[in-house]
């Protein structure tokens, strides 16, 4: 605050107090924004995090390992893409139409969604800040490919690891990566293994950073540098997994519970107008204000079958969002 007060020091006290709040209620606005359209891409990225953790819950022979790649492919609900404004909503903005009319309300998309030709429009002291509504991947699903991999230890357990390259999306990027630990519980049950019927509970760790094009525009005091936002997942997952072997097929229930912390940043390149007012630096510390986080319970349904010591898998898993995976493996 004092340096705002001293950078805006060659105009009046009422203009600078005017001026920080005019600031103020811009960064508000931009803090408001960014949770409605992030938020269900960071909502759907736990759910592709979460599938294809376990290929089985048999139990392995010691030291057995288990190497796939996997091709996940999550489906875009339409309810995710878009979500209304109102000038309402906004103490600094109004909205604008592509043709230059301010509107009193508009549809516009999330981070999931297409494109828009909308804009938000403010002023800071005589300067107008005229920014695009940020548009979505604009995607019908989001396939991303991933390595997995797995190793039996004594005891019926399991160490289970995932990890996908920086994947590109439209306007954004998307990566998850983890681990698991997983336990066979039919070895204790011998009427269980007696009819190939197998279970096991798996815990594991994963961590998802999805990012995409925000908002920027050029101003008196140059660019905001708040271009791309960045959320961080953090999701903790218990996962129990019955399967039934009939010869060289295999089919696979589970029910997923899963906790998800949820950060939010702007990690674009630093704006010019950070020589004058540290935007981005106050942006990210009232984005902590939209930290949160949440359960999900979710439902899966797989099928294996081996070739030799090649298996093909693929699985659904659907809650609140649906998501399916494509896995090919090698045991040895």
């Amino acid at each position: 605050m004092i340096g705002i007060c001293l950078i805006f020091s060659n105009k009046s006290l009422s203009q600078s107090a005017q001026t920080f709040d005019q600031i103020g209620r811009f960064l508000n606005d931009a803090t408001m924004y960014a949770g409605k359209y992030i938020t269900p891409a960071t909502d759907a990225a736990v759910y592709q995090s979460s599938s294809g953790w376990m290929t089985s819950p048999k139990k392995r022979k010691l030291f057995d390992v288990t190497l796939g790649i996997n091709t996940n492919v999550f489906f875009v609900p339409n309810s995710d893409r878009s979500f209304p404004i109102n000038n309402s909503d906004f103490t600094f903005f109004t909205i604008q139409n592509a043709n230059g009319e301010t509107v009193p309300y508009a549809t516009v998309p999330t981070a999931l969604g297409s494109d828009t030709n909308y804009y938000l429009v403010g002023q800071i002291d005589t300067n107008q800040i005229k920014m695009a509504a940020p548009n979505g991947v604009n995607q019908e699903s989001i396939v991303y490919p991933y390595a997995q991999g797995s190793i039996s230890l004594w005891k019926g357990f399991e160490i289970v690891g995932k990890y996908s390259t920086k994947v590109k999306l439209k306007r954004g990027d998307y990566q998850v990566y983890g681990f698991g630990l997983k336990h066979n519980l039919s070895q204790y049950i011998e009427s269980l293994e007696k009819h190939k019927i197998n279970l096991a509970a798996l815990i594991a760790y994963s961590k998802e950073d999805i990012s995409f094009d925000f908002l920027d525009t050029y101003t008196s005091y140059g660019n905001l540098g708040i271009n791309e936002i960045t959320g961080k997942v953090d999701t903790y997952q218990f996962q129990i997994s019955a399967s039934k072997e009939w010869k060289k097929f295999e089919l696979m229930v589970s029910s997923i519970t899963n906790r998800s912390d949820f950060k939010y940043m702007l990690t674009g390149p630093r704006g010019q107008i950070e020589d004058v007012i540290p935007v981005q630096y106050i942006l990210n510390e009232k984005l902590k204000d939209i930290y949160k986080t949440k359960l999900n319970s979710i439902a899966e349904i797989s099928g294996r079958y081996q070739f030799s010591k090649i298996y093909v898998q693929t699985s659904l898993a659907f809650g609140k969002f649906v998501n399916s995976n494509l896995s090919v493996q090698y045991e040895f």
